[in-house]
């Protein structure tokens, strides 16, 4: 092959290479993007709970930012346990968004009571492979109190995938409810989805 056709593939690949390195630039979670990711959050929860708005509003809201912040898919396979490696692609689909609901209404009650109150980003740090941010929530007539959000950018974007409110941990809280849950239904997963779409 001549030495000239050799050197225009061998460029061409290199420039092929840098394009494609551009267009699809690699995740480095940060300390900073981390911090910026739950400012972003703190900042719409805040907007959310200063509203005025009705309470079937806010929880419409608060299911918004569960949905554009959390890492939901990874947060309800985890809460499915093992029993998520027995179900189907379709129920984890269907799980996935009944989940997303079902949290985002349990958890925007629980930030709704935070009305009249605010929530403070304090600090970021980096746990093995994980981004930890820790927040202050300050509510009227109450000690603060903090509310931890751990951040990963496994799923291709900077995400939170666990919380705690004053110590207690989300994923496990969950997990555990979750499992009671498919226990009173022998394991029945569509009937699990069926009982967490219906939430209200």
């Amino acid at each position: 092959m001549p030495s000239s056709v050799f050197s225009r593939r061998h460029a061409m690949g290199l420039i092929g290479a840098a394009l494609a390195s551009a267009a699809s630039p690699a995740l480095a979670l940060s300390e900073a993007g981390a911090r910026q990711l739950v400012d972003l959050l703190v900042a719409d929860i805040n907007r959310v709970i200063s509203s005025g708005e009705a309470e079937q509003a806010m929880l419409r809201d608060f299911e918004g930012i569960f949905a554009r912040y959390a890492d939901v898919p990874t947060i309800a396979r985890y809460t499915l346990g093992v029993e998520a490696r027995r179900a189907t692609p379709a129920q984890m689909r269907s799980y996935t968004t009944a989940f997303q609901r079902y949290i985002s209404l349990k958890y925007g009650r629980r930030f709704r009571e935070f009305i009249g109150g605010r929530i403070e980003v304090n600090e970021a740090r980096a746990v093995k492979s994980f981004i930890e941010v820790k927040t202050t929530a300050h509510l009227r007539g109450e000690a603060p109190f903090d509310v931890t959000f751990l951040i990963s950018d496994r799923s291709g974007s900077e995400k939170f995938f666990n919380m705690f409110i004053e110590g207690v941990n989300m994923l496990l809280t969950e997990r555990a409810e979750i499992g009671a849950m498919l226990d009173r239904r022998r394991g029945d997963i569509d009937a699990l989805i069926a009982e967490l779409g219906a939430s209200t």
